[in-house]
């Protein structure tokens, strides 16, 4: 690099955004991924002995994935080559392959290829990585938001290791904040930015995990509030005025959608209603169809409640039809009722644990000939059949209740339906045990034909 480079890469740097000029270049500058690189992990251990495997970042916006791939060819001493998935074809891969190719030959220096959102990238493009990676021409590191086990080719993805990053908790997004106040060269310690506590627990709420959206918004609430007495005093007023809208992170056809919506059924599953309202709040705040969440509800409230509580599917099915004529905004607070009812209500998977061990009885047993007396007998000609002679009929009982099999005779005895000792469910369990006590009823099936 000459000098009028270098002074071209200084301007530059000068007039980068702060969340650029801000990125961590050591690792030791990187807040929030101690899972992977604190002191001792395997994937710090491979970057300082310098045996780095290709590999797969994957995580959400701004949680360092571009950060890290800078910061390993960096600690490295790599050369570093960058190509975007969503702009570079066949032939732009095939470019930086002979370039780094050439570094290996005549510098002895490898190459870090990082492809950003990796997971755009065709079959096509993607086989023809393959060969360079697998003989170590280029060590990939791929960048995604997506779950790599879902959009990358298998091939490649065999040849990779997969680290996950994770959303910055709130402490790391202080830190990263703290840093950029109190940095002169880099930050915005030059501005000696006074901030309420208020004004940045506001900042780092909406930041939502992402650091770039956390630097952005504070770089927007710095450079327009006019200084006072050489200071920049940060309001609440100050920051919601100048803050970039939160982006929720959640897109109905990706994976944090099936990751939410999961979490939502567990939640309700698990009896907590606070946990519940939350990710209900998340999926009605990333814009999701208010009626997938109702037919939601209403499978759980057969799946998970069941007999424990009869009124969940009620309230369930009353909620789908509230919610398809009302619409937002007012349907989240029905659907808000429905999910603290259900997720407070006695729990029973019984009746889909019977309903699933009956087919797979029935699948996988021939079957059975149902009784004579349980067959039609609404034709001419079915008595000669003996069909519903000896039935006898329930209600001609004071009862309710006569003592007759009902299963084919190969599998009496067997039980699919096992009730709870929970809500209404352990009533019927009582009821159903207090049935198979009952003395055999006197009265006769010929009291009974008319009822067939």
């Amino acid at each position: 690099m000459d000098l009028l480079e270098r002074q071209q890469e200084r301007e530059n740097q000068k007039n980068a955004p702060l969340a650029d000029r801000m990125r961590p270049r050591t690792l030791d500058e990187i807040v929030g991924q101690e899972d992977i690189l604190g002191p001792g992990k395997s994937l710090r251990r491979l970057i300082e002995a310098d045996r780095i495997p290709s590999m797969i970042l994957f995580g959400p916006p701004g949680a360092g994935k571009t950060t890290i791939a800078h910061v390993i060819a960096e600690r490295t001493h790599r050369t570093f080559q960058q190509l975007s998935a969503v702009t570079s074809g066949v032939k732009d891969i095939r470019s930086v392959i002979d370039e780094a190719k050439q570094a290996l030959l005549f510098d002895h220096v490898r190459t870090i290829l990082f492809i950003d959102e990796i997971h755009r990238f065709n079959k096509s493009q993607q086989d023809a990585l393959l060969p360079h990676v697998e003989n170590g021409t280029v060590t990939l590191i791929g960048a995604t938001t997506e779950n790599p086990f879902f959009e990358v080719n298998k091939a490649l993805l065999s040849r990779c290791q997969v680290v996950e990053l994770k959303w910055l908790a709130p402490e790391a997004l202080d830190a990263v904040l703290e840093r950029a106040l109190q940095d002169e060269k880099r930050g915005l310690g030059a501005f000696q930015v006074v901030l309420d506590e208020e004004a940045k627990k506001v900042l780092v709420a909406s930041a939502g995990g992402d650091a770039r959206v956390l630097l952005n918004s504070l770089e927007v609430a710095v450079l327009s509030t006019p200084p006072k007495e050489g200071k920049v005093h940060l309001t609440l007023d100050d920051v919601r005025e100048s803050m970039q809208t939160k982006i929720i992170q959640y897109d109905k056809g990706d994976e944090e959608h099936y990751n939410t919506i999961s979490a939502f059924i567990k939640s309700v599953r698990g009896s907590d209603p606070d946990a519940a309202i939350y990710y209900l709040a998340r999926m009605l705040a990333g814009g999701e169809d208010p009626l997938f969440i109702a037919r939601r509800l209403v499978i759980l409230a057969s799946e998970d409640i069941g007999n424990a509580e009869p009124l969940g599917l009620i309230h369930a099915m009353s909620c789908y039809q509230a919610v398809s004529h009302i619409g937002m905004p007012e349907a989240r607070i029905i659907l808000a009722q429905t999910t603290t009812f259900l997720a407070s209500s006695p729990k029973s998977n019984a009746s889909y644990l019977a309903i699933d061990e009956a087919l797979a009885y029935v699948r996988s047993h021939p079957p059975g000939d149902i009784p004579a007396y349980l067959k039609d007998a609404h034709y001419a000609g079915a008595e000669a059949l003996g069909r519903g002679l000896t039935y006898r009929y329930p209600h001609n009982d004071p009862t309710g209740y006569v003592l007759q099999n009902y299963l084919p005779d190969e599998i009496i005895g067997h039980t699919f339906y096992h009730p709870v000792n929970r809500g209404e469910e352990a009533n019927l369990k009582q009821y159903l045990k207090n049935l198979k006590k009952t003395e055999p009823s006197s009265g006769t099936s010929e009291n009974n034909r008319e009822q067939r």
